[in-house]
């Protein structure tokens, strides 16, 4: 099929090289380049693979003002993966096969921008990748195509967004297969069952230490690696970069055990967690006991 690709970061590359290898993609669509540190302009990760692939790029500010632009392109299908922007009607009707959307979760739960992070962060056990027909309502639309995975004890956001990246194209894949031969049944999304989360924020990885042990442990693993979990000691932030949980109790913030040898033990609200690896602002990933030859937090100490 001819193919329009609208995409990203990083999750969105797989898809398109695997759309490259199968389909015609006559243009990728992708975000404006941005300044970055010092001013330094950087493409996004889906143009430096289009022009790769010797692909025509597009990089509408606001694709809503150069939709003629866009909805002139001879296509057969459009497909989304983390693009950016909401796509109007005229879009979506622009195709003669509309537009198909990779997106990581098991619909209709953890529709928005963050449904890994935030599925790792309420301590699911399984998500996935849902191809949809998009529809002007956030993620709402039919389900042509889902594959499951379980998610791992230790696995974090960073880790398991990689994975859910090289899983997409193959469900990807055999939904546009399936759309080609006609053999796809769309599936109405189930309304009742819907869940919506915040887009992130630098704010949501402060954690609130009145949430179970098991609670703050499964944020600090769903906000890794950004916006990262962090407490403030004093007037300095403490990133946690990894956690376990301990079978001890006290008042909620409060630093039970701090020294080389125990680590640091930090009461929740319900149970404790020790903190394993954490960042000092300013200074590199490092092992709890070794942050505490160097950096005495004492015990009793109060974490907000």
């Amino acid at each position: 099929m001819k193919v329009v690709f609208f995409g990203t970061p990083d999750f969105s590359v797989p898809c398109l090289r695997r759309l490259a290898s199968e389909h015609e993609v006559l243009a990728v669509v992708t975000q404006p380049d941005r300044a970055r540190d010092r001013g330094k302009v950087s493409f996004s990760p889906v143009k430096q693979t289009a022009l790769e692939l010797g692909l025509r790029v597009l990089q509408p500010e606001k694709i809503k003002a150069e939709l003629p632009l866009v909805t002139a392109i001879p296509a057969d299908v459009g497909v989304t993966a983390a693009y950016g922007q909401i796509l109007p009607q005229a879009l979506l009707d622009a195709f003669p096969r509309g537009i198909v959307n990779v997106h990581a979760s098991l619909l209709p739960a953890y529709r928005g921008s963050s449904p890994i992070q935030w599925a790792i962060a309420n301590g699911e056990r399984e998500t996935g990748i849902t191809i949809m027909q998009t529809a002007l309502g956030v993620d709402s639309g039919d389900i042509l195509g889902v594959l499951r995975t379980p998610i791992g004890d230790d696995e974090t956001a960073g880790e398991l967004f990689d994975r859910l990246a090289a899983l997409a194209p193959d469900v990807l894949s055999e939904t546009l297969d399936g759309l080609e031969k006609g053999t796809i049944v769309p599936v109405p999304q189930d309304e009742r069952r819907a869940t919506h989360y915040p887009m992130l924020t630098k704010e949501t990885g402060r954690i609130d230490w009145s949430l179970a042990a098991e609670e703050i442990r499964n944020r600090v693993r769903g906000f890794d690696p950004w916006p990262g979990a962090y407490a403030v000691l004093g007037n300095a932030i403490l990133k946690i970069k990894s956690c376990s949980l301990v079978v001890e109790s006290g008042e909620a913030g409060r630093v039970l055990r701090s020294s080389p040898a125990e680590g640091l033990v930090v009461a929740c609200g319900k149970g404790a967690i020790r903190i394993e690896t954490l960042q000092a602002a300013g200074g590199k990933p490092m092992r709890a006991a070794d942050y505490l030859r160097g950096h005495a937090i004492p015990v009793g100490t109060k974490l907000c």
